[in-house]
């Protein structure tokens, strides 16, 4: 907010107002632990006033301008040098392996290899216990590695960039990582920040300059930032400037800076359209001066140079139940091999010196011998039972965390590539921000959605006015439609850059000037749209050079909207410093000078502009909310037209329009005079600033005359209604939230489909606690009684402020449960993030968040999957999300095909990793059994080693990111598939229970069809060994095989290339002489026997799983199963196949 100095052609009487004025908003970053209440209807009041706390000399930071030496004193501020870098050359090592050893399983495979090296448990050699651990952090260091030396490559190439800093009476340059917090810099046009500085001066002589903040928070459009006027004279001599600023400590809210400049015995007051932060561009301005506050690490950018929180995915944590079930496992194991072990120790105590195979003495020492590596029975059952936890190790698998990040990452590349999710009109690709929690877009079950820019393109269109109460609305093309509205100004012409289409009779009551009291209203309405703003008007050229065009660049779609508007009609906005504006009254030149602007906030919903006009007089214009406005109005002088006005506002929020209520009023000197002084208290407070200028705003902001209203179109973007129904189908409620009023959000409820025709509607419209408790009560009795019913819940934000963080927060959960969709009305930001918090605390349910405006940031954050919509009112949300798209209609792919391929295809593969590596523990566990209960395996150390890093380990990588159940088409023409998610039918404990049950029989026919058919031979131990391990290889390779539904030549060479793969490693361990079973590969192999019994092994061992799928599926078939016979025979039938067959989407138990 600023208050710009007085000009030449202003009255005396105004002629005070020589000090800049802002409003400052507060430090949204850091909160502390202090609990936001959700349903408090202050709630950004009290983000804001949070930080409004007094500057303290001990909290405050003390910047000398143009004196870094004395800045730097007393405390050494940090150096404008950055370091995104994690590691240096040093301490990579120890860091990096500090932090994957932040997984428990990384631990715990430590503990092995750490147990392997003693003498006394020493199963396999100390090189190859090692080696699984060893590759898996060695792959994730490389990748770390390379991330952070590309860290290092940026670093260095932003720290060595050069600035203009003011030495020694000269501008000298500079690199960035010298500039130190004290110094003035001078920045030229289209350079970039490099640092925070405020503004001293510009090249503009009102002190005005135009950033582009895209590096910093993604939105294009130009911000204005200003220069205090006391400055811009003191800047032509930087050698005599004397002063200093006293501002708070770093934080992250680029939004909001508090701080005061004394200058010549004067104290100033800056806020946040003085300072202008690192990253930023400088556009359309020569040059501009300032002082660096805050450098390096320190800078807002920096400080918010972190992504958005962590999540894991469901998945994943449910994965945890399954891998303690498997540690149990292990832990039996180990006690029956132990116990085992003890027993047969006990019963054969007598024998231990002279069996063979074990002799617990060695006689070549001395002749009655001596105890060789035997501790005594107690001592040896211990040791057995770690020695079988070495053994057993890759019951839970390590590589199983590898293999799961590589699939994601593959799932995101295709994702990305998707044209699907491809937007022309933004150029924009799908992104995928965070990579581990893919599989749960396929198990959504509640949708909340922003409606302005999400499910509408936030392109504004000017539709309709109310003026003194009449409607125009009539959209017939008028004759100057066509080449638009364009005036002459010094021999060029300038014409708005984007048309409006116009009513005919209001043009042609502007064009009559002030003949009548309807003209004479209707260029008042259009004059306080053209003036009552922050539109930054850039004149471009066209490829006529006589003919320009005026670019309106502000933040609000809406403002831009009602700026051409009152251009189409004549009040072109050609100028704005922060001092005057100019507008082309059609054709004659009228500069309004700005004596106070109060912008647009969340608690007062409106905005207002002090003009000096050229009559002379003092005008106050203020727009926003007719809920915030006609409680200002001047209800006793203008009853009759507010109530019209009103009229025409419920049509036009009926046809699902946006609108904002004018009005204005006459400031005589005394009351200007008021305003100014409380405004100057209030804008140099250093308590509670932003809440004494809301304040300030609201004592002037009273009894205005009503100019008329404004009704706007903000359309729905392409696709929205089919994507909706869409989602319904699937089984996902969608729920709307909107600060919109109720008869928008309605309109708009029906035109996407959220709202049908034969929906009940339930509206909660409640000022008290007592009547929202009653109002939810009755509705959740209206409901129960009729469960067939399809009901809709309309709520407003003023009964949610009752309902959240309150006892009724549970009876609005019952009411929405049972409702078929849920629309929220005139929410505030933080009652977005409390509406989420009340569904994922009372269901296990997966929710998903979708908007595009920072408004919707908590929301997003809050939800177990945040997506954001690169729209137009920037990059926030983006930032925010884990995913991002151009439209909202990119959901339907996203969760519908995607997700539930990503789901499918982990839930999958986690529980074949479990599968693989038992089959191959519960080999060496029956070994046990015939080994006298000793720890000695049959199968190699190196093949024990490889079988889950290289033998098994690829094909279940390229499964989980190519295979796909059902095809596209399908699951977007039946959205109903997408409940296998919801269901939990991929991934479940009873899934994993059938699944050890198959491991059992499974590992068992491959041990023991080898044992009895060599039962009685010569074989070897080691021959044995290598017909298990080839056995095992071919059989968890084609159990994967049986579940590929999709083939492809990656798929084909991934499993049979993993089973040739397996053999040639054991050809290669056999042929060396010094490891245990040499050439034993090649005398098994030439046996007939070998073959057959290999054979037998993977009938035997598959032809149970084969039955069973067979009997299940033919039987009691799932709607996967049915959609996969439809799809391949190409005979579906809507109306009679899936309609009768597919299970009815129902709501899993609550928690």
């Amino acid at each position: 907010m600023d208050k710009p100095p007085p000009h030449e052609s202003i009255s005396s009487r105004w002629s005070v107002s020589s000090v800049d004025k802002e409003v400052t908003f507060g430090d949204l970053g850091d909160l502390g632990s202090k609990r936001i209440r959700h349903g408090s209807a202050g709630a950004d009041s009290e983000m804001l006033s949070m930080s409004q706390k007094e500057i303290k000399d001990e909290d405050a930071r003390l910047v000398y301008i143009n004196d870094p030496e004395r800045t730097n004193e007393t405390f050494d501020f940090t150096g404008n040098s950055i370091k995104t870098a994690k590691y240096s050359v040093f301490t990579f090592l120890p860091r990096n392996l500090f932090e994957q050893f932040h997984r428990v399983a990384y631990v715990y495979f430590l503990c092995i290899a750490v147990l392997n090296q003693l003498p006394q448990l020493a199963v396999f050699g100390r090189g190859a216990s090692i080696m699984p651990l060893a590759f898996v952090l060695l792959v994730s260091a490389i990748k770390d590695a390379y991330e952070d030396f590309r860290r290092h490559r940026s670093d260095r190439v932003e720290n060595n960039r050069l600035a203009l800093v003011f030495e020694d009476g000269e501008f000298r340059e500079k690199q960035w990582k010298y500039i130190r917090v004290g110094e003035v810099i001078k920045v030229v046009s289209n350079q970039t920040l490099p640092c925070d500085m405020v503004l001293l001066a510009t090249s503009d002589p009102t002190g005005v300059v135009y950033v582009q903040t895209t590096n910093l928070d993604g939105e294009s459009n130009l911000k204005t930032r200003y220069a205090k006027q006391e400055t811009l004279q003191k800047a032509t001599d930087l050698e005599t400037f004397d002063g200093f600023i006293k501002c708070e400590k770093p934080n992250r809210n680029i939004y909001g800076f508090q701080a005061n400049m004394e200058i010549d015995g004067r104290r100033l007051s800056l806020g946040p359209s003085n300072i202008i932060l690192r990253g930023c561009e400088l556009k359309n301005t020569e040059w501009a001066l300032g002082v660096v506050v805050y450098a390096g690490s320190e800078t807002k950018a920096m400080l918010n140079n972190s992504g958005a929180p962590s999540k894991r995915s469901r998945l994943e944590t449910r994965m945890n139940l399954e891998i303690i079930l498997l540690s149990l496992f292990l832990i039996v194991l180990c006690t029956t091999a132990a116990a085992t072990a003890a027993v047969w120790l006990r019963q054969h105590r007598n024998d231990l010196d002279t069996i063979l195979f074990y002799r617990r003495k060695d006689y070549s020492v001395r002749p009655e011998g001596k105890n060789y590596h035997y501790y005594g029975w107690g001592w040896e059952i211990f040791f057995t039972f770690f020695m079988a936890v070495i053994v057993y190790q890759i019951m839970i698998p390590i590589s199983l965390y590898i293999s799961m990040e590589l699939v994601r990452i593959g799932q995101a590349y295709f994702m990305t590539r998707d044209d699907l999710m491809y937007d022309e009109s933004s150029n924009s690709s799908f992104q995928c921000r965070a990579l581990n929690i893919n599989e749960d877009l396929g198990q959504i079950k509640y949708l909340f959605s922003d409606k302005t820019g999400t499910l509408t393109d936030n392109k504004m269109e000017f539709q309709c006015a109310c003026i003194g109460g009449v409607d125009y609305s009539d959209r017939e093309p008028a004759e100057s439609e066509q080449a638009g509205y364009s005036v002459e100004v010094d021999g060029v012409i300038l014409k708005p850059k984007m048309r409006v289409r116009v009513d005919p009779e209001l043009l042609k009551l502007t064009r009559n000037g002030k003949a009548t009291e309807e003209a004479k209203r209707a260029n008042e309405f259009f004059l306080s749209l053209a003036a009552c703003n922050t539109i930054v008007p850039i004149v471009t050229n066209t490829s006529d050079p006589n003919v320009k065009l005026v670019d309106y660049q502000g933040e609000s779609p809406d403002e831009q909207a009602l700026v051409y508007a009152a251009a189409a009609y004549g009040f072109l906005l050609i100028e704005r410093t922060s001092g005057h504006i100019v507008i082309n009254v059609r054709g004659e030149m009228q500069r309004f000078n700005v004596l106070g602007l109060h912008e647009f906030d969340s608690d007062r919903k409106r905005m207002s502009v002090i003009l000096g006009c050229p009559d002379m007089s003092v005008k106050l214009y203020v727009k926003g909310a007719d809920s915030s406005m006609f409680g200002v109005m001047d209800h006793e002088s203008y009853g009759d037209v507010i109530e019209a006005t009103k009229n025409q506002l419920h049509a036009y929020s009926s046809d699902g329009l946006r609108t904002l209520v004018v009005g204005m009023r006459k400031l005589n000197d005394t009351e200007f005079e008021q305003w100014h002084s409380s405004f100057e208290a209030a804008s140099t407070a250093l308590i509670g600033r932003a809440g004494l200028l809301r304040k300030v705003a609201g004592n002037i902001e009273t009894n205005l005359r009503i100019v008329g209203a404004t009704a706007i179109e903000d359309k729905l973007q392409r696709g929205v209604p089919e994507a909706i129904e869409s989602l319904r189908i699937a089984g996902i409620k969608v729920w709307v939230l909107t600060g919109d009023k109720q008869e928008t959000a309605i309109s708009i409820g029906f035109s996407s489909r959220l709202l049908t025709r034969n929906m009940r509607q339930i509206v909660i419209n409640s000022n008290s606690l007592a009547s929202c408790r009653r109002s939810l009560e009755e509705a959740n009795d209206s409901i129960a009684s009729d469960d067939d019913e399809s009901v809709a819940l309309i709520i407003d934000g003023t009964s949610l402020i009752y309902v959240l963080d309150n006892d009724l927060e549970d009876v609005l959960f019952q009411v929405a449960c049972k409702s078929s969709a849920v629309l929220c009305c005139r929410v505030a930001p933080f009652q977005k993030a409390g509406i989420v918090a009340l569904v994922k605390n009372r269901t296990s349910d997966m929710t998903l968040a979708i908007g595009d405006g920072a408004n919707d940031v908590s929301m997003i954050q809050m939800a177990d999957v945040g997506v954001g919509i690169s729209g137009q009112e920037g990059r926030q949300a983006v930032m925010a999300s884990d995913f991002a798209m151009g439209q909202f209609r990119f959901l339907v792919p996203l969760l519908l095909v995607h997700g539930h391929w990503n789901y499918q295809r982990m839930g999958y593969m986690i529980l074949y990793n479990f599968y693989r590596n038992a089959v191959f523990v519960l080999i060496l566990f029956w070994y046990v059994l015939f080994t006298c209960y000793t720890l000695t395996t049959a199968i190699t150390e190196w093949s024990s080693v490889l079988y889950s890093v290289v033998y098994t380990s690829f094909p279940t990588i390229v499964i989980g990111i190519l295979d796909k159940n059902l095809g596209r088409r399908i699951l977007l023409n039946h959205p109903q598939l997408y409940g296998v998610g919801q269901r939990g039918e991929g991934y479940s404990t009873t899934l994993f229970w059938y699944m050890m049950f198959d491991t059992v029989w499974q590992s068992a026919v491959i041990f023991f069809i080898p044992l009895f058919a060599y039962w009685g031979s010569t074989i070897d131990t080691s021959s044995l060994g290598d017909l298990w391990t080839i056995a095992a290889v071919v059989v968890v390779n084609l159990h994967l095989a049986m579940d590929v539904i999709r083939w492809n030549w990656i798929a084909h060479a991934a499993i049979w290339g993993s089973i040739v793969a397996a053999c040639i490693c054991v050809i290669v361990i056999d042929v060396i002489p010094t490891l245990p079973g040499y050439w034993a590969i090649f005398e098994v192999a030439k046996t007939w026997m070998f073959w057959f019994c290999l054979l037998a092994i993977v009938v035997t061992s598959l032809l149970p799983r084969f039955a069973i799928k067979f009997l299940v599926e033919y039987y009691r078939p799932s709607d996967v199963r049915i959609a996969r016979e439809v799809e391949k025979l190409r005979t579906f039938s809507e109306s009679q196949t899936m309609g009768t067959e597919m299970n009815q989407i129902q709501d899993p138990a609550r928690r």
